[in-house]
């Protein structure tokens, strides 16, 4: 069944009203962001409504397609299945882009994109990232990670970057060029990806996956058997210290393109991103165990982060 695209041409402002039936399908996506992202739900409740309702559409869009491959039905799942069905998922997400609603994320999804208009290109992207899971289960050079980070989490920031806007005093003079956030926001992407990576190598050797460069296992003497078994030594510390500082310096090139953000997104993008990287910071704590132990950012260390978040988004 194909639906008409939601009307919003009699209102464009802030507040366009929306239907009760768009209303329920944009609160199934806030009780999804808030299940199964609450680092990252936390920073979008500080976004105005209309911001925070896109955000979480297009994170459930995102998690849609991370579940085609990563999902506990996928494992069972042949790799030409797997195919096939990112191919779907990929002409679904075309048709999308051209006002074709069949369910409610779609719905959601349309309506996201005529109120933040942006191109496809992010999202095809991203399933070409789940694409290289079907065939790389190990990266032999951090150039190829990078790849994949930019596929599958970079394209996340360029998604969001239109919706975020910039802030108005950057643009308002004659003179004025617009800010290109895009690297920064793909800085970000990457970042955060890096750190998953990090606090998830214990549960993805599990699913036969490394992705931490095989150049950077054999610079630092560590070998694939050592971190299937799980084994914590010099090694392994010298190598996630590394790692560690890597993820570091792209959160901080994400940090120049922040403060040309607008007015109310900086806020909620600060405490996300010090949020995320706290992760890093949890990972130390455990002493880089994170095959048996599980790397996050506590209740009251995200309360303290809101506040000093707002301090710092201020400055522009």
């Amino acid at each position: 069944m194909t639906l008409a695209p939601p009307d919003l041409s009699k209102d464009r402002g802030n507040h366009a009203s929306l239907s009760p039936a768009l209303e329920s399908a944009y609160e199934a996506c806030r009780l999804e962001t808030a299940e199964w992202a609450k680092t990252f739900y936390l920073g979008t409740l500080l976004l105005p409504p209309e911001k925070r309702r896109a955000i979480w559409a297009i994170y459930v869009w995102c998690r849609r397609t991370d579940e085609l491959m990563d999902s506990a039905e996928a494992q069972s799942r042949s790799v030409e299945e797997l195919a096939e069905r990112l191919d779907r998922w990929e002409e679904k997400t075309r048709a999308l882009f051209n006002g074709m609603v069949e369910d409610d994320l779609d719905a959601v999804m349309v309506d996201t994109l005529q109120r933040f208009p942006q191109g496809i290109q992010p999202y095809i992207d991203m399933i070409e990232g789940q694409r290289m899971d079907l065939t790389w289960t190990r990266y032999p050079k951090f150039e190829d990670l990078k790849l994949y980070c930019y596929r599958v989490a970079g394209t996340v920031g360029l998604m969001t970057q239109g919706v975020m806007g910039v802030d108005e005093a950057y643009t308002t003079a004659p003179w004025s060029a617009r800010p290109d956030t895009s690297d920064a926001a793909v800085a970000l992407g990457i970042a955060n990806q890096l750190t998953n990576i990090l606090r998830d190598v214990g549960e993805d050797r599990h699913r036969g996956r490394i992705y931490l460069p095989q150049e950077d296992l054999d610079r630092f003497g560590y070998s694939e058997d050592d971190l299937m078994a799980g084994r914590l030594n010099d090694a392994w510390r010298d190598l996630m210290v590394f790692q560690l500082d890597r993820a570091r310096s792209w959160f901080s090139r994400s940090e120049a393109g922040v403060r040309w953000l607008s007015g109310d997104a900086r806020w909620p993008v600060w405490t996300s991103l010090r949020l995320y990287r706290g992760i890093l910071d949890a990972i130390e704590r455990l002493d880089y165990d994170v095959f048996n132990h599980r790397a996050y950012v506590g209740r009251l260390g995200k309360l303290l982060e809101i506040p000093r978040s707002f301090v710092t988004a201020q400055a522009r």
